[in-house]
């Protein structure tokens, strides 16, 4: 057992459905215990472990759940690609791309489609920038609604592309806010802005916190918690 625990160690990776996939360690000396998931792109298999923890013994942990680790897997959604399929998931639906070499680059968005020019190579990257502009712009007025509804002053706005949270509120007032929610539905995407900002004022998911949540929220916090969890991973299908 020892030296088969040494030998993966030394490959940390797993085969799943005929593919080989990196296994992430990430130690964190607050953790308590072995943490499993899959990265929503499924590029890796990530494990948060205790301080005290071997690799060997994390590694032997993931190869122990391969059945869970393929399952997972198979949820990924498959990656699109905007540019060459023609349509762009923005707040909630597909808007068609209108793409001509000689228009301005500058995306142009009317009604449901979208008119962008430039070169056809970089055109994937244009339209992330875009989506990301978006985001800036919509987590503003969501941060400048939600803060003055709790008479707080309003939050400087950042954001993030992290592949775990959908967003983070820090000790100094800063709310970061991944861009990819800019695809979501709006009550979903606001729903994660007007859970950082009640962070502003609880630090704590106490019961003082779903209570400010509840006042600052319009909608149904549970069903767009469950719209994230059911297809939070498709956010990551376009873009790498």
């Amino acid at each position: 057992m020892i030296d088969w625990l040494r030998r993966e160690a030394l490959e940390p990776v797993i085969e799943l459905d005929g593919r080989a996939i990196p296994i992430a360690l990430r130690r964190n000396r607050r953790a308590k215990r072995l943490t499993l998931r899959m990265a929503p792109d499924g590029s890796e298999v990530r494990i948060t472990l205790p301080h005290w923890c071997r690799s060997a013994e994390a590694i032997a942990f993931a190869h122990a759940r391969q059945s869970w680790l393929a399952a997972q897997l198979a949820k990924v959604p498959p990656p699109r690609d905007p540019a060459r399929e023609g349509t762009l998931r923005y707040r909630g639906k597909d808007i068609a791309l209108a793409w001509r070499e000689d228009a301005p680059r500058r995306a142009v968005l009317d009604k449901e489609s979208l008119t962008i020019g430039g070169p056809q190579d970089t055109l994937s990257k244009r339209l992330q920038r875009w989506l990301e502009s978006e985001a800036l712009r919509l987590f503003a007025q969501d941060a400048s609604d939600y803060c003055a509804r709790g008479e707080l002053a309003c939050a400087k706005v950042k954001l993030t592309r992290a592949r775990r949270r959908w967003g983070s509120c820090s000790s100094e007032g800063v709310l970061r806010l991944n861009w990819r929610l800019v695809q979501a539905p709006d009550t979903v995407r606001r729903s994660v802005v007007a859970h950082e900002v009640a962070h502003l004022v609880h630090f704590d998911h106490s019961p003082a916190f779903h209570a400010l949540l509840d006042r600052l929220y319009e909608d149904d916090i549970d069903q767009a918690n469950r719209w994230l969890s059911q297809h939070g991973r498709e956010l990551y299908a376009a873009f790498g």
